[in-house]
């Protein structure tokens, strides 16, 4: 998974997943937050939040973001290292920052909460196509957790982070 139109399509596929999950909860498990864990709206809202600033980032322009955040003195880490990376941060007790936390979530504020995500993700698949895969590798954002990444890298989060908080959702 390394390609644009893969990343594109992955982002597509993991958010629609974790889309289609939360689309069928009934009132009860969308809103309960066992063992003080997001309930499932909370993870929905959590998500939205984490696109965002990705979709700003991805539709300014790339001289301000080299400005902003410089240029990669490294090449890309693939997928798994980016995943292997997170997960050693949350295991050593990283946790969302303020702004990425959501408040409690209710059920009718479901469709809302779905129909911003669904946009957000299809926003950031078309985005990514104004994109060259240089600019995609040499290019850099930050993360509140992993530090800098490359584009790149940071797509490859956002693919993974909907996978995580779906794996959640689904071991309770």
């Amino acid at each position: 998974m390394h390609s644009k139109a893969t990343i594109q399509q992955q982002i597509k596929d993991n958010y629609e997943s974790f889309a289609q999950f939360v689309e069928h909860q009934a009132p009860p498990q969308y809103e309960t937050m066992p063992n003080g864990k997001w309930s499932s709206g909370q993870n929905l809202d959590h998500l939205n939040r984490a696109i965002r600033p990705v979709n700003l980032a991805l539709s300014l322009p790339k001289p301000l973001l080299r400005l902003l955040f410089g240029k990669a003195k490294r090449s890309s880490r693939n997928y798994d290292e980016v995943v292997a990376n997170y997960q050693t941060k949350l295991a050593a007790g990283a946790k969302a920052s303020r702004a990425f936390v959501p408040p409690q979530s209710y059920f009718d504020e479901r469709a809302s909460l779905l129909k911003k995500f669904r946009q957000n993700y299809n926003k950031m698949a078309d985005l990514i196509e104004k994109w060259s895969e240089d600019d995609l590798d040499s290019l850099r954002l930050p993360h509140p957790i992993l530090g800098k990444l490359t584009v790149r890298e940071m797509l490859f989060f956002t693919i993974y982070h909907a996978e995580h908080h779906l794996k959640s959702l689904k071991t309770r």
